[in-house]
């Protein structure tokens, strides 16, 4: 394995430079010193315009590209946009994917998901547990997206020699996350939930207001609609004064990880693991290269409902929480393999309290 493999002046292009894991890892490089770290906001590129993303590697000549943009959501979404998650996700990928092979950049990280991995994968999952059965329904079309963005770079890398690495992140929270009520994953979203249900519960009109004029909801008018209004919009998302209501049975199991530290341990990949090193694992055992990617995970998990009671103690929300088990749990458990990242030389740092905590307080202070 060898180490730092950019220069510190390198140009390094962050496609998604403003998202949850983007922005992170904007932040991680520049605070190592690399000091040519370019992005751009939607409004300057539309990674979905071929053309534009073509124009963009012509004139800027990134040598390297971390590929953190994608079309995201959580079980509601995934389940009611399925055409936009598969559609969009695969343009993005074919367009910022294509276009850095034919302009020569070198190394180039693939941020994935492990929901790439089958429902009934056999836990902790490996990396070698891609393609050997059924995906999870609910969020199969992002999945699929996923899966071929990696298996792109990975066919790119055996015929044109490039450098290619794909990661593959289990559930992610933090600065910057995504709290919209219907299209958030889990960990921000019942977040929100809390401290709205608590607000009501407290009755603090004015902070409520506040709430919904800073991160607006559909159907609401935070300065016109009478309380009543407003809170009858919010029951319907299953927040009220005396209980919150949860999708699902609360007993899932899922791993979570700090964008913060998933930053870290992608810009260790980007800076000191080649394709090389982790196709010679498949070559040692006489096998074809394939399934080269990295989980990126802390290798502990929890269930929805314990989730749920470490949120509560943050927001300190004291009402009553309700799952409807007749709404869909997603897949019962995914944790991942983390093996081959100790391996490469990299182990979390943030643990999923204290992680909660600081989510809660950057929401409050922005």
């Amino acid at each position: 394995m060898k180490t730092d493999m950019l220069d510190k002046n390198a140009k390094i292009y962050v496609a998604g430079h403003r998202g949850l894991v983007g922005s992170a890892i904007m932040a991680n490089l520049r605070s190592r010193g690399y000091t040519n770290v370019v992005g751009r906001t939607h409004a300057e590129l539309d990674l979905l315009d071929a053309e534009a993303v073509e124009r963009f590697f012509e004139e800027e000549k990134p040598e390297a590209v971390v590929l953190a943009a994608a079309h995201v959501g959580g079980i509601m979404a995934n389940s009611t946009y399925r055409a936009d998650f598969i559609l969009e996700n695969l343009g993005i990928q074919q367009n910022v994917i294509g276009s850095a092979l034919r302009h020569g950049v070198r190394r180039l990280l693939f941020l994935g998901s492990t929901c790439i991995y089958p429902r009934e994968a056999p836990q902790p999952i490996k990396e070698d547990a891609l393609l050997t059965s059924p995906l999870e329904y609910t969020n199969e079309p992002y999945a699929i997206a996923k899966i071929a963005g990696m298996k792109m770079c990975e066919a790119i890398n055996l015929q044109h020699g490039t450098d290619y690495v794909a990661v593959m992140p289990t559930n992610l929270y933090g600065p910057n996350d995504n709290f919209h009520l219907d299209n958030s994953h889990v960990l921000p979203a019942m977040i929100r939930k809390m401290h709205l249900a608590r607000l009501l519960r407290e009755g603090r009109e004015d902070d409520l207001r506040a709430d919904l004029r800073k991160r607006p909801v559909a159907g609401i008018n935070a300065e016109k609609d009478s309380l009543e209004t407003i809170s009858a919009a919010l029951a319907t998302r299953g927040i009220t004064g005396e209980a919150l209501h949860l999708w699902g049975s609360g007993t899932p199991l899922r791993e979570f990880l700090w964008s913060e530290d998933m930053a870290d341990a992608s810009v260790h990949v980007l800076l000191n693991v080649s394709f090389e090193d982790l196709a010679e694992e498949c070559r040692k055992k006489g096998e074809p290269v394939r399934n080269c990617h990295v989980n990126v995970g802390t290798g502990i998990e929890t269930t929805i409902a314990a989730l749920a009671e470490e949120i509560r103690k943050a927001t300190g929300y004291e009402g009553r929480i309700e799952w409807d088990p007749s709404k869909p749990d997603g897949t019962m458990r995914k944790l991942c393999d983390v093996s081959r990242l100790h391996k490469l030389g990299w182990r979390h740092k943030v643990e999923l309290s204290d992680g909660i905590r600081r989510l809660y307080k950057w929401y409050l202070e922005n």
